[in-house]
């Protein structure tokens, strides 16, 4: 038995950026200012706190509390797809319950990225203990590939075996590696039973094509619209020039460490400069930086109203 497709999420669910007051906390009425305009331009859901969101840069209580706030600012829970990652098992089980209490749509969650070199069978044992812990058969699950980032990755035998063992659990993978070949290996052995998502706005249109139904985007905190026709529309009249669009952006940000550009990018189209500010480690671009990059997207015309 396989978890049933249409219970995985269709449509766009930006990788929610987390707007921070100026003391470095989370600014819950931008949070939920900001992921109402995503749903009011279309978007399926939101997922906060991946790795465009900063999440593992912010405690359990704090992820904890922006969720509720999000939830209490007009963002309907079943819309919210939250990332419960995080080094240590009990955090996870703790963030996982929550977002399963509160009614969200499903936990994004990474294999446990601490120690390196770990055995298919540790990430197989962490993945069932916060299955077993949180102990709820409404909890749903996204698998979590990013090994750039957490030099921790999800093989095929661990991702079927997780499948054979909660079929109903288990809805889909977000591969974030940025490598078409392991998303389309992925899309080829695991689809249509589990849903594959790319975090490479690149491989939208070929994931399209294969049955993909969605993304979980960064680049669509601010542009949900073409982010969509990408996935959606992958042989669209129009979906080239988008497309060349998206790779024209992803040229100029990799220049710059990216979820501070994406955050500069905010800023300068919504005009809200406290949109520069993250979470230590990272750094902010400094004004200079920003302007420079404003400089060089300004023949993209980013228009969030439209994009």
């Amino acid at each position: 038995m396989t978890a049933p497709a249409s219970t995985a999420f269709r449509g766009i669910w930006p990788a929610l950026m987390t707007p921070l007051t100026a003391s470095l906390d989370i600014d819950h009425d931008r949070y939920a200012a900001h992921a109402r305009r995503l749903l009011d331009a279309g978007c399926g859901g939101v997922t906060p706190f991946g790795t465009t969101g900063e999440g593992p840069s912010f405690s359990v209580s704090e992820r904890q509390a922006a969720i509720e706030a999000l939830v209490a600012g007009g963002v309907p829970a079943s819309r919210i797809t939250v990332s419960t990652s995080a080094a240590a098992l009990t955090d996870v089980v703790d963030l996982t319950r929550h977002a399963v209490r509160l009614g969200t749509h499903a936990a994004l969650v990474l294999p446990p990225f601490f120690f390196k070199g770990v055995s298919d069978a540790g990430i197989i044992d962490f993945y069932r203990r916060v299955i077993e812990r949180v102990a709820d058969e409404r909890l749903r699950i996204y698998l979590y590939h990013i090994p750039q980032v957490a030099a921790v990755g999800l093989s095929h035998a661990v991702i079927e075996t997780l499948l054979r063992d909660y079929p109903d659990t288990i809805l889909g993978i977000k591969d974030s590696a940025c490598d078409r070949v392991h998303s389309v290996g992925l899309a080829r052995a695991f689809m249509p039973d589990l849903s594959v998502y790319v975090g490479n706005e690149l491989d939208l249109p070929e994931m399209g094509r294969l049955g993909s139904t969605g993304a979980i985007s960064g680049l669509a905190n601010f542009m949900p619209r073409v982010v969509h026709q990408l996935v959606t529309q992958p042989d669209g009249a129009t979906t080239p020039d988008q497309l060349e669009r998206v790779r024209r952006l992803l040229g100029v940000l990799g220049g710059y460490a990216l979820i501070p550009a994406l955050k500069a990018i905010m800023g300068r189209l919504t005009g809200d400069d406290a949109w520069l500010r993250v979470r230590p480690p990272l750094v902010a671009l400094s004004p200079a930086e920003a302007d420079a990059l404003g400089q060089a997207l300004q023949a993209l015309a980013l228009d969030p109203a439209r994009d």
